[in-house]
């Protein structure tokens, strides 16, 4: 096992590392820009070093964080998600160094990484993908060739990056030029290369992913779907493990597919294949494959037992799976929100600031993962995210009252939040029913009336309170 691990990342993921590193009996190594010298990462790990210079840079700059690593001694590097988690260069250099990088091999990062080569090979594999090309395009002309070909409407996406960058949706062959034109250059801005490639749309499907776990000696085993549906920008704001209208046959095809495929490829460490789902039709179609920890692993740890951080720590380590398929038990449903700092009377604009009251939730069945606290001044150079609030309960029903009372419970002052579109999600009937497509959130946002927790007084945040420690107990 390792000695000391360095952490590749900042804010919540760093520190849920740091927490399992410490549960193995390692020692963590962190690194901070000056923006984030007071984050609470930076307490927790057993050692932290200022990389100094431009504050996104910084964990950037690969070159340096290894250097880093081997002056302090450390064996290992975590990338946790974003920045380098991706970064097959990255891992090579680790490997270069002597270093382990605890994820994918750099090979099958940078296969999965070019996602129309990644489709062709999944294809190759037995797996379903969406109609489309299956090279990227650099020019609007051959794109309306094979957009008329497959029929409008498709979609645009990046051959080389993910988040929604220079993606777009084409509804007719006069919309093409523009759409692609701009497409291209903002994948070209993010990626370093704009190259588009043109899949057929499909109106409102399920956004369904599939997380996997490979070790170095063949073993893989899945660790359930989750259903990531409820986005914004093709950004996802919550998600939910199990689907709970996927049917059951649907669901063992997609992940005995899932299984064999990365079997076949010889898959190590944690992964994330994502699906596009027509429950209606029966159909589902491969789109992409994470190679990192998912923002969202939290809820599949709740259902299924399984510490993911932990097992990507042992795998790189050279541990084989403790466990077989059938030794994975999945109990109950839970829901990850993530809680963003954000204005949604401003089209949900990032709102950096300070933090002028925190009061998380608790009770059973919450977990919390935040690196912020009271007085914390969020930077205004990274994500927005500053908090995951995870549920879990034994019924659909019951998680669904859990989510109710615990967003009740979560108050932040200082800053705008989503928590009140989180609000109103878990009181809408098509979401408590479970039937809702990544258009969700296009169809309802503009039918939902928030209150920004920012503008509350002292008073209303102290009745807030005690409305939903009386809730919770029945009073």
């Amino acid at each position: 096992m390792f000695r000391k691990i360095l952490i590749a990342n900042r804010g919540e993921v760093a520190l849920r590392i740091i927490r399992a590193c410490k549960e193995l009996g390692i020692r963590t190594v962190a690194i901070y820009s000056e923006a984030d010298a007071r984050s609470l990462y930076v307490k927790k790990a057993d050692e932290s070093y200022l990389i100094p210079g431009d504050p996104v840079w910084a964990y950037l700059d690969y070159v340096r964080i290894v250097d880093l690593a081997k002056s302090v001694g450390a064996d290992a590097v975590h990338p946790g998600y974003g920045f380098l988690a991706e970064n097959a260069e990255f891992a090579r250099f680790c490997q270069k160094r002597g270093i382990t990088f605890i994820g994918p091999k750099p090979e099958h990062i940078e296969m999965f990484g070019d996602k129309v080569k990644a489709k062709k090979m999944m294809k190759k594999l037995g797996i379903p993908t969406v109609p489309g090309v299956e090279e990227p395009l650099k020019d609007p002309t051959d794109a309306l060739h094979y957009a008329k070909e497959i029929g409008f409407p498709i979609i645009l996406k990046s051959a080389y990056g993910g988040g929604g960058r220079g993606m777009r949706v084409v509804k007719s062959e006069k919309e093409l030029p523009q759409l692609f034109e701009s497409g291209y250059r903002e994948a070209e801005t993010f990626f370093g290369k704009g190259d588009l490639f043109i899949e057929k749309y499909l109106e409102n499907p399920k956004h369904i992913e599939v997380q996997i776990l490979g070790d170095k000696y063949g073993n893989v085993v899945h660790l359930g779907e989750r259903d990531c549906s409820i986005q914004r920008k093709h950004q996802k704001v919550l998600e939910v493990t199990p689907c709970p209208v996927l049917p059951k046959e649907m669901r063992n095809k997609m992940l005995g597919l899932s299984v064999r495929a990365m079997m076949q490829v010889g898959y190590e460490s944690a992964g994330t294949l994502e699906f596009l789902v027509d429950i209606k039709k029966g159909e589902f179609y491969f789109i992409e494959m994470n190679t990192r920890l998912q923002v969202e692993h939290t809820i599949t740890e709740m259902v299924s037992g399984v510490d993911i951080v932990e097992q990507m720590i042992r795998v790189a380590a050279g541990e084989a799976l403790p466990f077989t398929q059938s030794d994975i038990t999945f109990r109950g449903y839970a829901i990850e929100f993530r809680i963003n700092a954000e204005d949604p009377k401003r089209n949900f604009a990032p709102a950096p600031g300070k933090i002028t009251a925190y009061y998380s939730p608790g009770g059973p069945g919450v977990r919390m993962d935040a690196g912020v606290y009271k007085d914390f001044v969020i930077p205004p150079y990274y994500d927005s995210m500053i908090a995951k609030l995870s549920v879990w309960a034994l019924t659909w029903d019951r998680v669904i009252a859990r989510a109710k009372r615990a967003i009740d419970e979560f108050i932040i002052r200082g800053v705008p939040t989503n928590i009140p579109l989180h609000r109103e999600i878990v009181r809408d009937e098509d979401f408590i029913s479970g039937h809702f497509g990544i258009r969700f959130l296009e169809e309802k946002l503009p039918t939902y009336d928030f209150e920004i927790e920012d503008q509350k007084n002292p008073e209303d945040i102290t009745l807030a309170i005690s409305a939903a420690i009386a809730s919770y107990y029945g009073l």
